[in-house]
């Protein structure tokens, strides 16, 4: 149980430098004079970083504890924010991204979640695994809408304290990385109960588990590709161009955003006790892209909100069901690999699909809010056909009713 809440609390903390971040990088960025073009690439730098790190994960699973590399994770996040602190160098921030796994996106997805969601299925049973990855979603969320709200402290700075504008973002950088350190430290109270029971050969799945983890990865990989025009740093960088919206309106935005996502994870571990995981999983991801591809089309801001909070309340149910069902279907000592490989594919169609949005944001901001949700609704269809005839353990035994 201890473990479990360490777990939960540095996740928390993680996800709001991740989130806080998200809210911030397009328009820190923007405003030292970076252009469209190269905040894409330096996006995509972070989330092809965060991929490297997850492939590192899977290679030296045998290797090194899982402790010690989740440490080592969180620690390169918060040396990253320490270079976005004091250099104004493209070269330097592009490496500092990559090195720094500086996330984008504004949801923690990277390689520390691959190790935790490896590590979450020890601590619950089979009936309660789906509810577990539930809480860890909702600790993660948590932390997704503290950042949301932080992303309001470069105008506090300067409003508030006096700061120059080069001021109120250094110190929010130090602020981020100062969160990612604390996040470290706690982890190192973890006991040796986090760790396999056995050490399995690197990559080694069985033949079954194989096929299944590979159809997944591919679907993933779609499915990311469309999240990757889907950034918070270029949603931000959207609502900010086309309404004029400033860091106090977005961190409120992506605040709400992340309580609607808190409140779906506990609904979706409902929903799929009745209707299955995988159901829960299409059923509610497919109309929330709906919603979104409609925003770019809306005349005012308001309207783009509510639709943006709608499409929040939704988008978030297929993540504690797909990392459930993921765990579920393969043997316990192949859950790392399975969730590293799918992770690994979901973090590099991620950075190529960032950097793509970046390339077509300059011809219209409103396209990569068009693209990325039409390869989502094409991933939900394909997930539905390929996967509605496997079924986790507890379904089969009927316990999910």
């Amino acid at each position: 149980m201890r473990d479990k809440i360490l777990i939960f609390i540095s996740s928390a903390l993680r996800a709001s430098a991740v989130s806080f971040s998200g809210v911030i990088i397009a328009i820190y960025l923007s405003k030292i004079g970076i252009g469209v073009f190269p905040i894409g690439l330096i996006i995509s730098a972070g989330l092809l970083g965060a991929a490297l790190a997850t492939l590192a994960v899977i290679y030296f699973s045998s290797k090194f504890s899982r402790k010690t590399s989740l440490v080592l994770l969180a620690f390169l996040m918060g040396l990253g924010g320490v270079a976005f602190a004091f250099s104004k160098s493209l070269f330097v921030l592009l490496l500092a991204s990559f090195a720094g796994m500086m996330n984008g996106m504004g949801r923690d997805r990277g390689a520390s979640t691959t190790i935790e969601q490896a590590i979450l299925p020890q601590t619950a049973s089979d009936l309660n695994r789906t509810k577990t990855f539930a809480w860890y979603n909702v600790s993660m969320d948590s932390g997704h809408a503290l950042g949301s709200l932080l992303g309001i402290l470069p105008v506090f700075f300067r409003l508030h304290l006096g700061m120059d504008g080069p001021a109120s973002y250094r110190w929010s950088w130090l602020l981020y990385s100062l969160i990612c350190f604390l996040s470290g430290l706690l982890l190192f109270f973890l006991s040796e109960k986090i760790e396999p029971e056995k050490k399995t050969p690197l990559l080694k799945l069985s033949k079954k588990s194989s096929l299944v983890v590979k159809k997944i990865s591919a679907l993933s990989a779609l499915d990311s590709l469309g999240g990757g025009f889907l950034t918070t740093a270029l949603i931000s960088f959207w609502f900010f161009k086309r309404f004029g919206a400033d860091e106090r309106l977005l961190g409120l935005i992506f605040f709400f955003a992340r309580v609607a996502n808190i409140f779906s994870h506990l609904a979706a571990a409902w929903l799929a006790k009745r209707i299955g995981l995988l159901n829960t999983m299409v059923f509610t991801h497919l109309p929330s892209s709906v919603f979104l591809m409609t925003i770019p089309f809306m005349p005012t801001l308001t309207i783009a909100i509510i639709l943006f909070i709608l499409r929040e309340s939704l988008v978030e149910m297929d993540v504690p069901t797909r990392q459930s069902y993921i765990v579920a279907v393969v043997e316990p000592g192949e859950r790392i690999h399975a969730a590293g490989i799918t992770n690994l594919t979901r973090g590099v169609s991620w950075g190529v699909a960032s950097f793509v949005a970046g390339s077509i944001s300059s011809i219209s901001l409103a396209l990569p809010l068009i693209a990325g949700p039409s390869l989502k609704i094409l991933y939900d269809l394909l997930l539905y056909r390929e996967f509605r005839q496997i079924r986790p353990p507890e379904e089969l035994k009927g316990e999910h009713r």
